[in-house]
């Protein structure tokens, strides 16, 4: 089986310091939805791991964070691609829970629910807090400059092994051997 793991905002859509609120708030980086298309010709299963700390700080509620996924996922049919799943941490960090990234829940969630460990698995971030539990799973992190990947670059601290790239569709042209 081929996995791919995404972060969301910065990676597949714009990202907001406001965080996105709303499905209008919701807009895709040129080119990201057709390199999730690309990935799901070539045979990849997609899934998205995102913080969603707005819903836990009371900016939106799930029935809202719903609908923008809604959004993402008619946005990515209408050219062809599909998410399979969306993992996702409502909560802030003053909850310390065991799913926000950069701790390991939702990864451990995805390798239990496609029953398999993510050794090699590519991991799409623009922030250190997506590539640090990637690397600790074993799996390939993989830095976009897109939303925060600049800010994360300049700072440093990256986990051996991560490779960068400008955006998603560079990400999958280059998993894909173009």
């Amino acid at each position: 089986m081929k996995l791919i793991i995404l972060d969301r905002d910065g990676v597949i859509n714009h990202d907001s310091a406001q965080f996105i609120k709303n499905p209008g708030e919701w807009q895709p980086i040129a080119g990201s939805l057709e390199a999730i298309a690309r990935l799901n010709q070539a045979g990849y299963r997609v899934v998205v791991a995102t913080n969603q700390s707005g819903v836990g700080r009371g900016l939106f509620d799930m029935p809202t964070l719903n609908a923008i996924h809604a959004k993402m996922h008619k946005a990515c049919a209408q050219v062809g691609a599909h998410i399979e799943a969306v993992f996702f941490c409502p909560h802030t960090s003053e909850h310390h829970c065991h799913c926000r990234k950069p701790k390991l829940g939702m990864f451990e969630e995805v390798a239990f629910r496609y029953g398999t460990h993510l050794a090699g698995v590519p991991v799409v971030g623009d922030s250190l807090r997506d590539l640090q539990p990637a690397a600790e799973m074993g799996a390939q992190p993989y830095l976009v400059l897109t939303g925060k990947g600049e800010k994360t670059r300049d700072t440093g601290g990256l986990p051996d092994g991560t490779q960068i790239y400008p955006d998603l569709a560079s990400v999958v042209a280059a998993l894909l051997g173009d």
